[in-house]
């Protein structure tokens, strides 16, 4: 029913009953029951927690931008640099006291490599072309060129001293065209294993395959076979890599696709013959795969060339998160799965300006959206030609990202999580989404990211970066309870402290009796259900 019908039927009922009728409707879910779960009190993400190390970034006219002279280490500890971490992967927290898009305050992570011999550490993405490390000082610093050939950039790391525990801190700064555009101060946390656990506790790895296209990142089974989408990465070309997965411990490789021009592929979801790829430079790939070991492109939806970062399918809909040019989710009929016919395209309130469209999930009748730092929106898209928002939930710092929506003693229940620094899982009542109650959360170490999700029945599995695969109970939902885990992240594994976003990230759970992951090193990694 549309809004204006709602209200016409509002309007006959106060005639009808010709009485207790106030002047305007009440909103929605005024009179809505309230969760049986207490509500939570919402304390954000990424707090600011202060300078993190005692020196500073002090831009001169006499030194280059990121260079060592601008750097004050006065106060600083230089004589406990000789403890300084030597190799291994880490972590660095850090604070920007100023940027390009904050006025401070502002807590981020990004990762580093650092090499004990054999080649340069790996820091901001790529090899450091400055390194100086000895018994007084650690700097390491990167300078690059972005893909346009023209414009410069700069990231440069200070240490200032290693706490007793072995931590090392500092100062960073970032330039482009050799002008400031960030500097604040840094922690460097080891990307270690949580204390205490074993790789495999409760969820057996039946096997492992490496991917060698790209930056591996979702996967999705269907026919007997696993299809694993690549990003473009360090020089390495992504795009889809197939594998027959009859005999889960021992998959067969049947080939790699690419397109010219087209290889940064994030997502997919599948539907009888017709496999859907998220291309950031086509929209949505279709391809034929009813000849499952051989897909075949068809070709690429809408008409008009966007950025599609993720996909979801729900009966006869499919929806395409994208996130450029537009920021915009589209919805498509698939009662043909080989012939999509674009129903609606929109962009929610706000959109325009802030955060873009990252993922979604459909469940009865609503799309539940991550749309970054606009927050975790509900949309009502039972009328593809109505679709308006039911409401919305936000919090300080937000990075929403992958959610799932179950049903629990009655209830709607989504459990939501956020990408980035101290981004971890929360669990939110939206039985009525005017009034979304935060009832439960969840959280393993503040430096490493939740990734994507799949809810089945009552278990949550979670696809958590560095902190590699974890399966929840949720049954009793305001209190998600790990029962099985599987650390993917190995320091050895190749091409590891690029990025903050490396480990497990892609997750399906099919229903025959296995777990298919993706990391971003290591590939397919199928293990048998807990």
């Amino acid at each position: 029913m549309t809004r204006t019908l709602r209200a016409w039927a509002w309007l006959a009922a106060c005639v009808l009953l010709l009485a207790g009728c106030s002047s305007e409707p009440k909103p929605p879910d005024s009179d809505a029951e309230p969760s049986p779960w207490p509500s939570l009190p919402e304390k954000g993400d990424a707090a600011d927690e202060g300078a993190l190390a005692p020196c500073h970034y002090v831009p001169t006219a006499e030194s280059a931008c990121g260079d060592r002279p601008a750097f004050d280490l006065a106060k600083c500890a230089l004589s406990t640099l000789g403890s300084a971490p030597t190799e291994g992967v880490y972590i660095l927290k850090s604070r920007a006291v100023s940027s390009a898009s904050s006025s401070g305050g502002v807590m981020f992570a990004s990762a580093m490599h650092l090499a004990n011999g054999g080649g340069p550490s790996i820091i901001a993405g790529g090899p450091a072309t400055t390194e100086q490390r000895d018994s007084q000082s650690f700097y390491l610093r990167r300078d690059g060129t972005l893909s346009d050939g023209i414009t410069t950039t700069r990231t440069a790391y200070m240490g200032c001293q290693v706490s007793g525990e072995g931590q090392l801190s500092g100062c960073y700064a970032t330039c482009r065209n050799g002008q400031v555009r960030s500097y604040g101060t840094f922690q460097a946390l080891r990307a270690s294993r949580l204390e205490g656990e074993q790789e495999s506790e409760g969820l057996p790895l039946v096997s492992e395959s490496f991917v060698s296209l790209g930056l591996p990142a979702d996967v999705y089974v269907a026919k007997g076979h696993a299809y694993v989408v690549s990003l473009n990465a360090n020089g390495r070309t992504g795009g889809l890599t197939v594998f027959d997965v009859a005999d889960k411990a021992h998959p067969v490789f049947r080939r790699t696709v690419t397109l010219p021009g087209d290889s940064y592929w994030n997502g997919l979801w599948s539907k009888g013959d017709a496999l859907y790829v998220a291309s950031a430079t086509h929209g949505v790939l279709l391809f034929d795969i009813s000849q499952p070991a051989e897909p075949v492109f068809l070709r690429s939806l809408p008409d008009d060339a966007i950025d599609v970062h993720t996909v979801f399918v729900e009966g006869d809909r499919l929806y395409a998160m994208s996130p450029d040019p537009r920021a915009e989710t589209l919805l498509f009929d698939i009662s043909q799965p080989l012939a999509p016919v674009l129903l609606d395209r929109f962009t929610a309130p706000g959109g325009q300006t802030t955060g873009y469209t990252h993922d979604a999930f459909a469940y009865q009748g609503r799309l539940y959206i991550n749309h970054w730092d606009l927050g975790y929106l509900i949309q009502d898209v039972g009328e593809p030609s109505n679709v308006h928002q039911l409401g919305k939930y936000m919090y300080a710092h937000q990075s929403s990202h992958a959610n799932a929506v179950g049903t629990f003693a009655g209830r709607t229940v989504a459990f939501e999580g956020g990408e980035g620094y101290d981004a971890h899982l929360r669990v939110l009542d939206v039985t009525h989404p005017a009034k979304v109650v935060k009832i439960g959360e969840w959280q393993l170490r503040s430096q490493h990211s939740i990734h994507n999700m799949v809810l089945v029945g009552t278990r949550l599995y979670i696809a958590h970066y560095q902190e590699g695969v974890r399966v929840l109970d949720v049954s009793e939902p305001s209190q998600p309870r790990q029962i099985a885990s599987f650390n993917t992240f190995r320091e050895t594994d190749f091409e590891r402290g690029y990025s903050f976003y490396e480990g497990a990230i892609g997750m399906r759970v099919p229903g025959d009796g296995y777990v298919y992951a993706v990391d971003t090193s290591r590939g397919l990694l199928i293990f048998r259900e807990p």
